[in-house]
């Protein structure tokens, strides 16, 4: 008789790619593809943004709780699925509607890692740049982000690494404090150095593409910032050779952070140009530079650039800014499947 212990197991098939992996009774296929480093695409996890919605071709499945935003009722009733929503009891068979043919020749599967709190450092009034060193080291790609708890409450949330791929076992990310935030307010004196954390990881599909031909634009807002530090960091230490925009928005310029190490990495690319945006800086004399909604004054520079289907951009930060930006990105000359980003939606619990 077999043990009542073991966890029941069934096959999930991936189509049109031929991948097949194992699911188990108690995991979504998106968990199941993350621990056996199957890299699909995905956002939040949480079934809210649709970047993992995929067809049911064959099979029993059971969807946890989604927002109908992500998949509403007439493509329910049309079998698409969520993956990171889907529970299997059965084998499944199971077309995928993106994917990325590099994405899954570079997954790395996700592990967990222990965590001490090196660093909490103030950037602005409402960013700090939180610094952990890890039991283990850390595989990823510049631009991906790991699940970070706090053992006591128990609060999980997402941070993108700061950090370049290169180090591996110290650990940056910037954070957007927010007065209520269950997990940002603690930086300010809910947590010590020497704290405890533990963090899972990676996760992300925006992270740098290498080999590329083209400039490399760069869009952030808010924490934004901290996986296109990585994601800048990364592609300096590559050696390759290629213009490089970085674009990020802020309401006003206190809220503006990094100016002199941005600059000090600018001096290390041959063709660099930061393009800070404030949206709210009509009473600051001071401010000589752009003024607006960042993907308002991306425009003109991506027509300078001439780009013809060339580069690769990378987008980071809220969502609104995110789908303001994309048309932008593709009125100016990238291609659309050359345009990767990371919607930072608000936490639900």
């Amino acid at each position: 008789m077999r043990s009542m212990s073991l966890k029941e197991s069934y096959n999930v098939r991936l189509e049109p790619v031929g991948i097949e992996m194992d699911v188990e009774e108690d995991e979504t296929v998106l968990e199941a593809a993350f621990r056996q480093g199957v890299s699909l695409m995905h956002g939040c996890k949480e079934g809210q943004c649709a970047s993992c919605k995929s067809i049911l071709l064959a099979g029993e499945i059971e969807l946890k709780k989604y927002s109908t935003f992500a998949l509403n009722d007439m493509e329910r009733e049309q079998d698409h699925i969520l993956l990171c929503r889907t529970l299997a009891y059965s084998d499944l068979e199971i077309e995928l509607l993106s994917y990325d043919e590099e994405l899954l020749s570079r997954s790395i599967p996700v592990k967990d890692f222990a965590g001490v709190v090196t660093g909490i450092t103030r950037l602005t009034h409402d960013m700090r740049l939180l610094e952990v060193a890890i039991d283990q080291p850390l595989k990823f790609w510049a631009g991906q982000y790991a699940d970070i708890t706090l053992p006591e409450p128990g609060i999980t949330r997402s941070f993108s690494m700061a950090n370049p791929p290169g180090e591996t076992q110290t650990l940056a990310f910037i954070i957007k404090k927010y007065p209520d935030g269950a997990f940002s307010a603690q930086l300010d004196g809910g947590i010590d150095i020497g704290a405890e954390l533990r963090l899972r990881g990676p996760f992300g599909t925006c992270f740098r593409r290498e080999d590329r031909d083209g400039p490399l634009i760069l869009v952030g807002g808010g924490s934004g910032m901290s996986p296109l530090w990585s994601i800048l960091q990364d592609h300096i230490d590559s050696g390759e050779q290629r213009p490089v925009r970085l674009f990020y928005g802020a309401r006003t310029a206190d809220d503006l952070f990094y100016l002199d190490e941005i600059a000090a990495l600018g001096r290390r690319i041959a063709d660099f140009a930061f393009i800070p945006a404030l949206s709210d800086a009509d009473g600051d004399t001071a401010w000589s530079g752009e003024r607006g909604m960042i993907h308002e004054v991306m425009g003109a520079y991506l027509n300078d650039l001439d780009l013809d289907g060339e580069g690769d951009a990378y987008a980071c930060g809220p969502p609104p800014m995110i789908d303001a930006a994309i048309p932008i990105l593709q009125l100016g000359g990238i291609e659309s499947d050359r345009i990767y980003f990371d919607k930072f939606t608000p936490a639900t619990g």
